[in-house]
């Protein structure tokens, strides 16, 4: 065998390992697949680990229903037993850090195991593919630290960007900070007393990108009303509401810790400081929260 002949032959080789790699494969419970990126040596997900993954969502027609690429926020998900044969928990179990796949699953199949009626863009007897890129692999240990390490980095990104605001728009002088980095601008005074935890508020409020990019607002609709203390709203709004009285106008700029931290809501993106122009209409009080019962002895 000369040169040229071996040079052929590694290159049929070559070309058919890549055709077997990308071909579609089914699973002996008929999940259809096809694995692009696929490394032995990588951690493999386990159940209950958090995997972080791109995603790729796409119906029949081939028309994209979502990509977490142009959301620009990957998806972080535990991993849980199949809830059906053939189901996308199990093609995720097959992945490993770096791994890219794609999965085909019967749309009649995913709707009827969730009980719900097929949407207008997903027509019956259709397949769903998702293409998935893993990103990472973590314990609930590993990711519970790196979460806490990303989240100081991103406080002191967050106040530098609140300074830089706070400068550019001749806001300083005016600013109340408070330990936790949220910012309380005041603009009309109220009168009584400031709530507390466990009265009821009733708010408008607009809330806005720092690039003034509006995102939200009650203008033209009910007030909010929420009672303090219970949870309902970002942690931000329940300290800075606390900050204001009956009357009050104001601006809170809340830091991403406060806000919606590492997950992009909507039309806003990870690790955004908000604002919001805030007025608190009414304060009516309520029943603090009921102090924790000490175990019997």
């Amino acid at each position: 065998m000369n040169l040229r002949t071996i040079g052929y032959a590694v290159g049929i080789a070559i070309l058919g390992v890549a055709c077997n790699q990308h071909r579609t494969q089914v699973t002996e419970t008929g999940l259809k697949y096809q694995m692009f990126e696929h490394d032995d040596k990588a951690r493999k997900a386990k159940l209950g680990d958090i995997m972080s993954f791109h995603l790729v969502l796409k119906n029949g027609a081939d028309s994209t229903l979502r990509n977490t690429y142009e959301q620009g926020t990957p998806i972080k998900m535990v991993l849980q037993a199949p809830p059906f044969k053939g189901s996308f928990e199990e093609g995720l179990a097959m992945l490993a850090t770096g791994d890219s796949a794609k999965f085909m699953i019967s749309a009649d199949t995913l709707f009827a195991k969730m009980m719900q009626p097929l949407p207008p863009m997903i027509k019956k007897g259709s397949e769903l593919s998702f293409t998935v890129k893993v990103i990472s692999v973590l314990t609930t240990e590993e990711f519970q630290k790196e979460q806490a390490e990303s989240g100081s980095k991103q406080k002191d990104v967050d106040a530098k960007v609140i300074e830089e605001y706070l400068v550019k728009n001749n806001l300083k002088a005016k600013a109340q900070k408070t330990a936790s980095g949220l910012v309380y601008i005041p603009e009309v005074e109220g009168t009584g007393a400031n709530p507390v935890a466990g009265d009821n508020v009733k708010a408008h409020y607009t809330g806005k990108l720092l690039t003034e990019k509006e995102f939200d607002s009650s203008k033209g609709r009910e007030p909010l009303q929420l009672t303090l203390g219970a949870g309902m709203v970002i942690p931000g709004w329940e300290e800075g509401l606390m900050l204001m009285k009956k009357g009050s106008k104001g601006i809170l700029i809340i830091p991403s810790g406060l806000a919606y931290g590492q997950e992009a809501t909507g039309p806003i993106p990870a690790n955004s400081v908000l604002k919001f122009d805030m007025e608190l209409l009414d304060v009516t009080k309520g029943q603090a929260p009921a102090a924790a019962t000490p175990p019997a002895r």
